[in-house]
């Protein structure tokens, strides 16, 4: 049963990070400048882990009974994406010419820290992946079975954020094109630009 739950944790941890995020575009665009990936990498995983523990625990019935607490980081996300989908569209549309990686910063590590931090922690998705929704489906094991399947989620984050940070250098001929950048950041700024509306005008449904 060690191995069934722990793959069942790690498909499942997979299915529900595996997607098409500000987040993701975030790491992916590090990974390509080849900037700080360590800490990002580090802050994304650590960020999963501690929220699929804190659902795990038991801790989901907080995001329930106050659903209050995901509208303020809702509002919140919205905001910030709204910002930092206008980031993006300037740099679409300005062009920086051929970014090359080995000598592109790619900001500060404090302001990367701060960001990185925003696009996991002000994103309402996160705590209804992993803290209700990981939270809920562990209900259906027992004692270390119930661990086992949140061993196999972490996991599950731990390679899909080690892969999109050290795999996206293998996309970098694409992107010795500075119109490579400046649609890829076209992309991100309408990904971030129709999330951000999303959360304002789409209530966020709570797991019951």
């Amino acid at each position: 049963m060690l191995v069934s739950s722990l793959a069942t944790g790690f498909t499942t941890g997979a299915g529900l990070i595996v997607c098409i995020g500000s987040q993701n575009a975030f790491v992916l665009r590090q990974g390509l400048l080849r900037s700080h990936t360590a800490m990002v990498a580090t802050v994304c995983i650590v960020s999963d882990v501690f929220l699929i523990f804190c659902g795990l625990s038991g801790l989901g019935f907080i995001v329930k009974q106050w659903p209050g607490v995901i509208d303020v980081v809702r509002y919140a996300g919205a905001a910030f994406l709204a910002v930092n989908a206008y980031g993006a569209a300037k740099r679409a549309w300005q062009g920086s010419g051929v970014l090359d990686p080995s000598t592109t910063q790619g900001g500060s590590l404090k302001q990367l820290l701060l960001t990185c931090l925003g696009y996991t922690w002000l994103n309402p998705h996160v705590y209804l992946d992993t803290v209700v929704m990981l939270g809920s489906l562990s209900l259906h094991y027992d004692g270390d079975e119930k661990w086992h399947f949140g061993a196999g989620a972490m996991l599950a984050s731990a390679v899909w954020f080690i892969a999109i940070t050290y795999g996206a250098r293998l996309l970098l001929p694409l992107f010795h094109n500075p119109n490579a950048w400046r649609i890829l950041d076209g992309l991100i700024a309408l990904m971030m630009a129709y999330l951000s509306v999303t959360l304002l005008v789409m209530p966020l449904a709570v797991i019951a």
